[in-house]
């Protein structure tokens, strides 16, 4: 239980409506900052402004999944005024406070850094990445089954990294019937990637390997789908970029080329923002108890 823990939400989208109930069900004081339009208020939780008044007693700061841009920024669908994080903000915070976040910009992150307050980057936690692996998969699939004239089952599949989206996403396609190759760049992958029945490659081999491609899924956060590589891809290939923003594809030359390319950061909140947000809750509320409860602060 949170009984008498201070918990402020600024900002976020569908997924954090899960987390507040969830945090309200354990009985933490819940106050809710850019939440103005919700059509329907949450019993239970005040509604402030952002001011360092409304920070001062604390004991955690919730914010959404990409916790601000690099302007210090918080998106919130919820609110048509503009929610802006500064130092003169969290300053105000009590030192015993904790921030948590999705993935943290480096803003947050030196804004943190400088107030000594502890940050916690819930999507770098393999447990919530792997579990959010699912709604991405499913939200991909989707994607391609609406922007293409056959079916999964049969098509020359591509993934490229194989990492815990990359993973959940070639085993998704074999279930459907596909053929997947695998794009690696370490032997352990390329071993495993073999071992689960895919067709394995080294991704320095990626010009040759996409000539006979249908659909290519991209998870790797840097550009690897250059001009060059998209050359020699068939025109009837549609690719959907699963990485991070910018992605990792040249999606101008694309066009250019007449190929079918998508960049479609963030599915697990697009598709499935219930299942997405109880993702978050569950281990926000545990780490909330580990951290506020048992007075854990900045190490």
């Amino acid at each position: 239980m949170l009984t008498g823990a201070e918990v402020i939400f600024i900002g976020g989208d569908a997924r954090q409506l899960e987390v507040i109930d969830k945090l309200i069900e354990l009985d933490a004081s819940v106050t809710l900052i850019g939440f103005d339009n919700l059509q329907k208020p949450f019993a239970g939780a005040a509604g402030k402004r952002l001011s360092p008044e409304a920070l001062e007693k604390a004991d955690a700061l919730v914010l959404p999944v990409v916790g601000t841009d690099e302007q210090g920024r918080v998106e919130s669908i919820f609110s048509g005024n503009e929610l802006t994080l500064t130092a003169d903000l969290l300053g105000s915070l009590p030192k015993h406070a904790v921030i948590y976040t999705g993935m943290a910009k480096p803003y947050l992150k030196q804004l943190c850094e400088s107030q000594g307050l502890k940050l916690v980057e819930l999507l770098e936690r393999d447990d919530v990445a792997i579990y959010n692996s699912i709604p991405t998969a499913e939200g991909a699939l989707m994607i391609a089954i609406q922007n293409t004239d056959i079916t999964i089952h049969g098509s020359q599949s591509m993934v490229l990294g194989f990492g815990r989206t990359g993973l959940t996403m070639a085993r998704t396609l074999q279930g459907l019937g596909a053929k997947v190759k695998v794009g690696v760049r370490k032997p352990e992958h390329f071993a495993r990637a073999l071992e689960m029945g895919f067709t394995p490659f080294y991704t320095r081999e990626l010009y040759q390997e996409v000539a006979n491609i249908d659909l290519l899924f991209n998870t790797i956060p840097t550009m690897i789908v250059t001009a060059q590589i998209i050359t020699n891809i068939p025109h009837r290939a549609v690719l959907i970029d699963l990485a991070s923003k910018p992605g990792g594809m040249d999606f101008r030359f694309a066009e250019k080329r007449g190929i079918k390319a998508m960049l479609a950061p963030g599915l697990p909140g697009i598709v499935a923002p219930k299942t997405a947000g109880r993702i978050l809750a569950n281990t926000l509320s545990q780490l909330m108890v580990e951290d506020i409860r048992n007075g854990s602060g900045p190490e």
